[in-house]
C-alpha cells in the first residue's frame, strides 16, 4: 500500500511499528455529530444500502479522529437477508427475526449466500472507500455463532435458551445450521476482500455465552473451518468475541491472524497464552465518559501492560458507546500516537 498508512497491516503480521495503530469498534455510530445529522434524515438500513452514504459515514472517523483504520459501514445481519430471512432493525432493540429458525424446515430454508447478488451495495461502497482512503478498509461478517443465536432466539437475548436448547437437543440440525451460515459468512468476507477490503473482522459477540466444552463441540470446528476457507486469501482477519476469556486460548487455536480482547481479559495475560499471535484492544469503553486524567491513566495502562511488544492494536474492548463524548474518543488517538517517538 505505497503511500498509505500501513500502521495496521504490520501489527496484523507481528512486525514492529513505531506506535500501535489504534481505531475502535463502532467508531461511526451515533456518538457523532455528523452521524445523527445522516439519521435524521436517513435509517440506518437506507445507509448501508446506498453506497455513497455508506462511504461517507465509512470516512467520518478516519477524518475526524484521525483513525489508523476505516471499518466498512454494515450491519452483520445485513448478509442474512440474501439467505431468505425475513429480519428488521428495530431502534433500541437490535436485529428482530419475524421467523425464528427453530427446525429442520427453517434451517433448510436458508438460501446459500450469493454476495454479488444478496450484497452488491456493499462491494460498491469498498470499491468507493478504495479510491478515498488512505489508511487500510477492515471488512466484517458476524461468526456463525452469533448469527445463528439472532436466528434462533428471534432477537438479542441474555440467557440464549432457545439457542442452547437447540444445540443440546438437535445437534445434527445445529451443525447443518452453522456449516450454512458458516459458508455464507465465507463467500461474503471473500468477496470483501476480492472487492478490496485490506483485512477483515469476524465478530462473535454472544459466544461467551458458551463454556469451553460447548465451544469446543458445536462452535469451534466451523470456526476452524471459516478461517481455513479466509486463509488463501492472503488478508490477516480478526477474530473478536465478548466475554471470551475462557475461550481465548480455544479460539485462537481456531484461527485468526488477530485476536480481539474484550476489556475483562487482562492484555498481558492474552499475551502470555497466545504466545506470539498479535492482540487487538482492549480499553473499557466507559472510560470514554471518565475525566481526561483517568484516560491518560487507562490508555497508558494498556500500553503499559502491552510493553513494546510487536503486534498490538489499540481498540476498545467492545463498541463505541452512544453517549460518548465525541472529543473524549479523539483525545484517545491523541494518546496513542503520543507513543510515536
Amino acid at each position: 500500500m505505497g503511500g498509505v498508512n500501513d500502521l495496521i497491516l504490520r501489527a496484523a503480521r507481528g512486525e514492529p511499528t513505531p506506535r500501535p495503530p489504534v481505531w475502535f469498534m463502532r467508531q461511526a455510530g451515533r456518538y457523532q455529530r455528523s452521524y445523527r445529522a445522516l439519521r435524521e434524515r436517513y435509517t440506518l438500513p437506507e445507509i448501508v444500502r446506498h453506497p455513497e452514504l455508506a462511504a461517507r459515514v465509512t470516512l467520518s472517523p478516519v477524518e475526524e479522529l484521525g483513525v489508523d483504520a476505516a471499518i466498512l459501514f454494515a450491519d452483520i445481519t445485513t448478509p442474512l437477508h440474501g439467505m431468505g430471512v425475513d429480519l428488521s432493525l428495530v431502534e433500541g432493540r437490535g436485529p428482530v427475526i419475524h421467523r425464528p429458525v427453530r427446525d429442520e424446515e427453517g434451517v433448510e430454508a436458508l438460501r446459500a449466500l450469493k454476495p454479488e447478488e444478496a450484497v452488491p451495495f456493499v462491494l460498491e461502497t469498498i470499491r468507493i472507500l478504495k479510491k478515498e482512503l488512505k489508511v487500510p478498509l477492515i471488512g466484517f461478517a458476524g461468526a456463525p455463532f452469533t448469527l445463528a443465536s439472532y436466528l434462533v432466539e428471534g432477537g438479542p437475548s441474555r440467557h440464549f435458551l432457545e439457542v442452547k436448547a437447540l444445540m443440546y437437543r438437535e445437534e445434527a440440525l445445529w451443525h447443518r445450521l452453522m456449516e450454512k451460515l458458516t459458508e455464507a459468512m465465507a463467500r461474503y468476507l471473500r468477496a470483501q476482500a476480492e472487492a478490496g477490503a485490506d483485512l477483515l473482522q469476524v465478530f462473535d459477540s454472544w459466544v461467551g455465552a458458551l463454556s469451553p466444552a460447548d465451544y469446543r463441540r458445536y462452535v469451534r470446528p466451523h470456526m476452524e473451518r471459516l478461517f481455513r476457507a479466509l486463509g488463501p486469501l492472503g488478508v490477516p482477519v480478526i477474530h473478536f468475541g465478548v466475554g471470551t476469556m475462557g475461550l481465548l486460548r480455544d479460539m485462537g487455536e481456531a484461527g485468526g491472524e488477530v485476536l480481539g480482547l474484550d476489556h475483562h481479559t487482562p492484555l498481558p495475560w492474552a499475551r502470555e497464552v497466545l504466545g506470539n499471535t498479535p492482540v487487538q484492544g482492549n480499553l473499557d469503553p466507559a472510560v470514554l465518559f471518565a475525566p481526561r486524567e483517568v484516560i491518560r491513566r487507562e490508555v497508558g495502562r494498556i500500553l503499559e501492560e502491552n510493553g513494546g511488544r510487536p503486534g498490538h492494536i489499540f481498540n476498545l474492548g467492545h463498541g463505541i458507546l452512544p453517549k460518548t463524548p465525541e472529543e473524549n474518543v479523539r483525545y484517545v488517538v491523541e494518546l496513542v500516537k503520543e507513543v510515536s517517538p
